[in-house]
């Protein structure tokens, strides 16, 4: 038979300064042994395998020792020897799983009472306390409480959240840490070092952090490792024998996703999968290893890898190689198909989808194309020189003739000048210029809008005023001021400047300075929007009285008709004129007879809320309309918010149904009376039952039937 101990057993901690990664517990208790604080109950919780139990007994072998060095056990004594032979009476452990009644806290009762024979406690440790009945745990708190003087009790738990608070509260409680994978690294080779094993770091590392913080766990896979390699742990064979995919797979597959080699990346999957690993399983080993490169790309986060010697470079390398957002976009993709692998039909098919996603965000990054490489083209004007030179030969016949016929009279150049203006639409408002000297009064200009045509037209009908003063003076006129060509035309060049404005420009219109009025008299309203009211004019002759039939003014339109294209291409579209129309009839605000025809279309109002929004209809069943005003009740303010949100469409969709010309008022009240009117007895249902049919009464009566 062999004397083979297993590593979990043969090396565990025999004092407090060979535990491992619980140095806040042991300066605790170390302190408390030197000063001689001990309490009379101790709460040990933490995760599996992190030494628990293993501090309880040698916390108890240390308080029991005759000859103590500090805070640690002598192992000499005839206390500390019949502890390390298991013969000792002095300290109890009681596993709390099998002995979980109120029979076996009672047997624990009495031996509390019996005085130790060998050293000052008797200490009593309660492993996986947690798993005692309510009624034990109630049987217990009483010793808990107030043991005697020479009793000590240690319990230990996994789970502290199953323990009652009663029993909390009267314990000091310990919490116990994971163990760190570089501290398990470090007792990993110590053992292997007493061992006689050669092992590389890799394979330590694989092995603390498959343990998961438990050196239990991490002690028994070394043996596995051992029994597997022998004297020499290979990496690839201790990850083959702990079924764990090894480190070389994550880089590699990383490599090849950050280059955008998709294609190598799904048949390193395949190999995976062929090894017997699930999909779940690689891509969760992924989602870490792109965590840990994400932490390894910054100094201050190193830390959190948790790794140790060459496979912390390796890391700091291939973290470098990689983009932040590369990573960060990997983690998101990975992190949210992890939530979706279990529930799908197909997850070979999932996880070889997201492999190409994270590759395409590696060729992304790897793209050398730049957008200096796909210059937008060049945005230029198109000439239009045929267009505006040649623009419709007759107008610009038309318009030679009406130049040379204004030459004529000036009479009729005004006229065809005031005919002219309204063609083109206004654009803004022209500052008034400063009237020339002269004897004649001048009355004020209200500000208006010349087109280029107009204008070219008033410069004509200008030019030709000095040859018939006559026509000036015949007497007093209503006249319109005009504005003067644009800038450069002058007399001579009337003609052809008519000519070629005849047509439509591409530019917007300049803004003009009429000039001051020839004749006193009062000025007729513009065509503008902004025209301002005119002022009284102060002139020496008589004033005439305002004309019968006055134009109507005509709106001025609020953006530019021109499109971009136009305005490049050098062609405008053209404006349509500004022709006199008939004056419309006047809607007025309110309807006279609102309430005879909205109470004429009461059914059909109602057949249309019936449609539309049933909620609506009692309401609209008791109506009540009074001029333009509907007045409704309705039972809580949440249907008097929901009328309001469709108030404006729905008064409009009535008003049309009803044939009301003019502005319709909605009033809303709310009345709780309304819904405490509700029938809720059975009497009551009954009696509005019958009232909305009085059938059912006679079909009760026909049928014997009862109410309920």
């Amino acid at each position: 038979m062999s004397d083979f101990i297993v590593s979990a057993r043969k090396y565990r901690p025999a004092t407090f300064q060979t535990v491992v990664g619980q140095q806040h517990i042991t300066s605790t208790l170390r302190n408390a042994i030197e000063r001689g604080q001990l309490a009379h109950a101790y709460l040990f919780c933490g995760p599996r395998g992190v030494g628990k139990t293993t501090c309880a007994r040698i916390f108890a072998k240390a308080i029991n020792c005759l000859n103590p060095n500090g805070s640690e056990a002598c192992n000499t004594c005839e206390s500390c020897r019949s502890f390390n032979e298991g013969r000792s009476m002095n300290i109890h452990e009681l596993d709390a799983a099998s002995n979980n009644s109120v029979e076996d806290i009672r047997t624990l009762i009495e031996q509390v009472r019996i005085i130790p024979q060998v050293g000052r406690y008797s200490v009593f440790i309660i492993d996986e306390v947690h798993m005692l009945s309510a009624a034990a745990f109630n049987a217990f708190l009483k010793t808990l409480e107030e043991p005697p003087a020479h009793a000590i009790f240690i319990l230990a738990t996994t789970e502290k959240h199953k323990i009652i608070p009663t029993i909390l509260s009267r314990c000091q409680i310990y919490d116990f840490n994971r163990i760190r994978v570089e501290d398990g690294v470090e007792y990993l080779k110590y053992i292997a070092s007493e061992e006689g094993i050669a092992a590389d770091e890799e394979s330590l590392n694989l092995i603390a952090q498959k343990a998961d913080g438990g050196m239990r766990d991490a002690l028994s896979m070394f043996d596995k490792a051992v029994s597997f390699c022998g004297q020499q742990l290979d990496y690839r064979n201790v990850a083959r024998t702990l079924n764990v995919l090894d480190y070389d797979t994550y880089f590699n597959v990383t490599e090849l996703l950050v280059t955008g080699r998709y294609a190598e990346a799904l048949i390193a999957f395949d190999g995976v999968l062929a090894q017997g690993f699930s999909g779940q399983t690689f891509m969760a080993g992924l989602n870490r290893h792109m965590r840990d490169l994400l932490m390894a790309k910054r100094a201050d986060t190193l830390r959190l890898i948790e790794m140790t010697g060459t496979l912390l470079e390796r890391y700091r390398v291939q973290a470098e190689a990689c983009d932040t957002g590369f990573l960060f976009g990997a983690i998101a993709l990975l992190t949210e198909l992890d939530g979706k692998i279990r529930q799908s039909s197909s997850q070979r098919l999932l996880v070889e989808l997201g492999l190409m996603k994270i590759a395409g965000l590696g060729q992304k990054k790897n793209d050398s194309l730049t957008p200096a490489a796909y210059p937008l083209p060049e945005l230029t004007p198109r000439t239009a020189t045929a267009t505006t030179g040649a623009a419709s030969p007759a107008t610009g016949e038309a318009a030679a003739t009406t130049v040379t016929s204004t030459q004529a009279t000036g009479a009729a150049a005004a006229s065809t000048a005031a005919k002219a203006a309204p063609e083109a639409p206004a654009t803004r408002p022209t500052v008034p210029a400063t009237a020339p000297a002269a004897e004649t009064p001048v009355t004020p200009v209200t500000p208006a809008i010349a087109s280029p045509a107009a204008s070219a037209a008033e410069s004509a009908a200008e030019s030709a005023a000095p040859e018939a003063p006559a026509a000036e003076s015949a007497g007093p006129t209503t006249e319109r001021p005009v504005a003067p060509a644009p800038a450069i035309p002058t007399a001579e060049t009337s003609a052809e400047t008519t000519a070629a404005t005849a047509a439509p420009r591409p530019t917007a219109p300049v803004r003009q300075e009429p000039p001051a009025t020839q004749t006193a008299g009062p000025v007729p309203p513009q065509a503008s929007e902004l025209s301002r009211p005119e002022p009284p004019a102060t002139t020496a002759a008589p004033q005439t009285s305002r004309p019968a039939a006055a134009a109507k003014p005509a709106r001025r339109p609020l953006i530019s008709g021109t499109s971009l294209s136009e305005l490049l291409s050098g062609v405008a579209p053209e404006e349509p004129a500004n022709e006199e129309t008939a004056d419309e009839p006047e809607v007025p605000a309110v309807d006279p007879d609102c309430a005879v025809k909205l109470e004429r279309a009461r059914s059909r109002i109602l057949a249309l809320i019936q449609q539309r929004r049933p909620r609506f209809v009692a309401a609209f069943e008791q109506m009540k309309v009074s001029g333009n005003t509907i007045s409704l009740s309705v039972p809580t303010q949440e249907l008097r918010e929901e009328i309001l949100r469709t108030k404006t469409s729905m008064l409009l969709r009535i008003a049309e149904l009803a044939g009301v010309r003019g502005m319709i008022e909605l009033e809303i009240a709310v009345n709780e009376q309304i819904r405490a009117a509700r029938p809720f007895k059975l009497e009551d249902r009954v009696r509005f039952i019958t009232e909305k049919n009085p059938l059912v009464a006679e079909l009760r009566k026909a049928l014997d039937l009862e109410a309920e």
